[in-house]
């Protein structure tokens, strides 16, 4: 007698256009936007060189949001994602940190979010436009350290 054969984690990633199509003949799955916004935050993440994500603006009201009792960090701040059924299409903004080589980088970005998108949701990521909206510069505060210093009434000793 031939014992049914149990997958393993390994046979799962092999093997998501089968799973697919058995999804399919016993229901559907539905992602939601925010599921691959926060993948490919996650993914971006990652690479090394990123200050952050998002335009000022973004960061600026997420960090207003993320003050809020209750709330939680936006991990897809900066993305925006459109997904169908079975493609997905991803436009990021980032920072950079000076001294990076900013095509280099942006490669690393896109082979990294298409990577786990693709791996955990199995949508085909048809593009990955990149913006790169500032560099942040060694001697520059963060963000998060200028709003302390505006939240707390403290002005800086040297003008």
């Amino acid at each position: 007698m031939a014992q049914p054969h149990t997958p393993t984690p390994a046979d799962l990633q092999k093997s998501g256009t089968d799973q697919q199509q058995n999804d399919g003949e016993r229901g559907r799955t539905a992602l939601a936007v925010g599921v691959v916004e926060k993948i490919a935050g996650m993914a971006a993440r990652e690479v090394s060189g990123i200050h952050a994500l998002g335009s000022g603006f973004s960061r600026t009201f997420g960090a207003v949001r993320d003050r809020v009792p209750g709330s939680k960090s936006s991990v897809g701040r900066g993305i925006k994602a459109e997904v169908g059924e079975k493609q997905a299409a991803i436009d990021i903004a980032l920072v950079v940190e000076y001294g990076v080589i900013i095509p280099r980088l942006a490669g690393e970005v896109r082979s990294s979010i298409i990577g786990a998108v693709e791996r955990m949701t199995g949508l085909e990521v048809v593009e990955v436009n990149i913006a790169v909206n500032d560099v942040h510069l060694p001697d520059d505060p963060d963000d998060a350290e200028e709003e302390e210093q505006e939240s707390s009434g403290k002005r800086p000793r040297v003008q």
